[in-house]
């Protein structure tokens, strides 16, 4: 990201000159390009003594040589300690994203679960964003999946509402989860404050990992139910009981307690993968896989430090009192943003031990307010994680290395068949979807040098053109989309591919035109005669000509997967919108799903929203699903 810095001198960099008034001191470092450009952040204990590493006349990595070779100007930031040096640092990264620094992509808001304080019938509720309003959080939880699955065990368990505050307040009757046992009715009063409260404070009980606890103390209002001759109460704690003895089985980890981060780290050709598992409670309760950005050569040491500091550290704040000047003196105050910061474990479990670790640990201690642990070194059930996590990390780096390579010599095949001068880098495909006219949709994905890339996916309601008029579909579409992007000065792609023949392509044509966008190449992707997999045409769009690829070509391979996933996106979208319009249920237009089975399935999770929650194995519990329909349903409500 260009920097507020004036360009240097074009002069080599005279690094003995620079090194010969630079401190001792502990700080940060920004290396500069001859356009003011910062192309490394980087913190030390030693600003001198880390910077003269730079510039020694041997032992440099290319890649480390590469940086050095473009510094035309050094920039030095003193701190009071080196833990303070560590923050500021990575702020800068995730401020200015330098090109040469490990960066850590992933940067979005993890979900949590939510407890209000201040409602006398609070709901749990899953949660993602800011955490400004008053009450618990729990989490942070790997994926929306794991934050679902402990909903659903707090509902089955605790009968706790899930419901919208509108509705909560709106209902004179009991609700369908009522009903089926999901919730104890306190919108119309089914339940005492006071009784609910104890059920909300199990729920949290069970979300800080005290099962036992919960046992015991529901154990002995059993007791005491019992010997008060309320049966119907004990059967109800009982069950509870029973319930907690089953997640306890299924999930917990005997003789194991406490919340930790496992980390594993792999490296392998240039590409990198750190699996995270998170363990709540003593239980897993899910994992991650990220992919940083590698820029020059880097241990799994190196690493995990920089990872870290990124993951844990993006919502520390550092206040500066800063000077003018090459170096500049300051008394940073750390702190915590409690609406940004991701919460850090009590311990983090790592495969490797990681760089500046005491470094690292004073620096998380001092946002989490508590002296946390990391450590390589762990037996028992912790060994069996960090064994988990690192077989993960194996198994998905070398996944994703042939992932890429495949892509990569596809893009390389089709940038031969259309005798490009370089393989593109960027391609998006639009496909149309609707019924006879009705809730039509556009499509567009997009493809990198990775592959899809879902977080640029857009899709469009079409509301301009006539019903059925697939052409003024595209035209609207088209229009939208790079209309947008040429005034928001954003990427556009090097390929542009409708799904249609000649037509299609005339209104990208025309849309492009209109816009003055002449620096892509637009492609048709129509299929042939018989209409079958592997015989498409590739028609060009400025001279109409066919290009017909061998059916075992990697280039056609590419455009198919692209095609593929526009109609896939589109249908999808299409279908929602439809059954929106239309109010019908999702589960009636799954193939075999009849009256019968719609009512079993709403009986046994009480709405459409709780099976779209439910895993197979739950969907095969119901007694009229077999496990293949099990798959069917999950498959068809996860299609996005």
């Amino acid at each position: 990201m260009p920097s507020n810095h004036s360009p240097v001198n074009l002069e080599p960099f005279d690094s003995q000159a620079f090194l010969a008034q630079t401190t001792q001191r502990p700080g940060v470092y920004q290396m500069l390009s001859a356009e003011g450009d910062v192309l490394y952040v980087g913190k030390a204990k030693n600003l001198k003594q880390r910077l003269a590493s730079y510039f020694r006349s041997s032992g440099l990595a290319i890649k480390t040589q590469a940086l050095v070779q473009r510094i035309q100007g050094i920039q030095l930031t003193i701190t009071g300690s080196e833990t303070e040096a560590l923050l500021l640092e990575q702020n800068l990264i995730k401020k200015l994203r330098p090109p040469y620094n490990i960066l850590l992509r992933d940067d979005k808001s993890y979900p949590f679960i939510f407890i209000s304080d201040t409602h006398q019938y609070p709901a749990i509720q899953f949660h993602r964003g800011s955490r400004r309003h008053k009450g618990r959080y729990f989490g942070p939880f790997p994926s929306s999946g794991a934050v679902r699955d402990s909903l659903n065990l707090l509902q089955k368990i605790f009968r706790i509402r899930q419901c919208e505050e509108s509705f909560f307040k709106n209902r004179s009757r009991p609700c369908l989860q009522y009903q089926i046992n999901r919730c104890s009715g306190p919108c119309v009063n089914k339940i005492t404050p006071e009784n609910y409260a104890d059920d909300i404070r199990h729920a949290m009980m069970f979300l800080e990992g005290k099962n036992q606890s919960i046992r015991d103390e529901l154990a002995k209002q059993m007791e005491r139910a019992a010997e008060s001759l309320d049966f119907e109460l004990a059967a109800e704690l009982r069950d509870q009981i029973i319930s907690l003895q089953k997640v306890q089985e299924e999930q917990h980890i005997s003789g194991v307690e406490g919340d930790a981060d496992i980390l594993a780290c792999a490296i392998s050709a240039g590409a990198a993968c750190i699996h995270q598992l998170f363990v709540k409670g003593g239980r897993v309760i899910g994992s991650k896989a990220h992919y940083p950005k590698l820029a020059l050569e880097t241990t799994e040491s190196e690493l995990l430090s920089s990872f870290i500091g990124q993951y844990y550290l993006q919502g520390a704040e550092i206040q500066l009192n800063a000077e003018n000047g090459t170096e500049q003196q300051h008394s940073p105050v750390i702190s915590s943003s409690q609406g940004s910061a991701r919460p850090v474990p009590p311990q983090l479990i790592l495969s490797h031990e990681a760089d500046d670790v005491d470094c690292l640990v004073a620096a998380l201690t001092a946002v989490r307010g508590k002296r946390i642990q990391v450590t390589s070194r762990v037996r028992g059930a912790r060994s069996n994680w960090l064994k988990l996590a690192m077989t993960n990390a194996e198994q998905q780096i070398q996944n994703f290395i042939a992932n890429r390579q495949n892509i990569y010599r596809r893009y390389i095949e089709l940038q031969e068949a259309l005798g490009l001068d370089e393989a593109p880098k960027r391609m998006e495909c639009f496909d149309i979807s609707h019924s006879s006219g009705e809730a039509t949709v556009a499509s567009c994905v997009v493809f990198d040098n990775q592959g899809p890339k879902k977080s640029d996916y857009r899709r469009f309601n079409i509301e301009t053109a006539v019903a059925g008029d697939d052409y003024g579909a595209m035209n609207e579409a088209l229009t939208r989309r790079y209309k947008r992007l040429k005034k928001d000065d954003a990427i556009l792609p090097d390929i542009l591919i409708v799904d249609g023949g000649k037509g299609q392509l005339k209104q990208a044509k025309e849309v492009l035109a209109e816009l003055q966008i002449d620096t892509i190449l637009v492609l048709g992707i129509a299929k042939g005669v018989t209409r079958k997999p592997g015989l498409e045409s590739i028609i060009h769009a400025d001279t109409y000509d066919e290009l017909v690829l061998p059916t075992n070509s990697g280039a056609l391979h590419l455009l198919q997967h692209i095609r593929d996933e526009a109609h896939r996106f589109a249908i999808t979208g299409h279908r929602q919108r439809r059954a929106k319009k239309r109010g019908q249920s999702a589960l009636e237009q799954i193939p075999g799903v009849g009256p019968k089975r719609r009512k079993e399935l709403l009986k046994h999770f009480g709405g459409v929203q709780e099976i779209g929650r439910a895993s197979v194995e739950e969907i095969a519990k119901v007694s009229t699903i077999s496990r293949v329909m099990a798959e069917e349903i999950y498959a068809h409500l996860h299609r996005d």
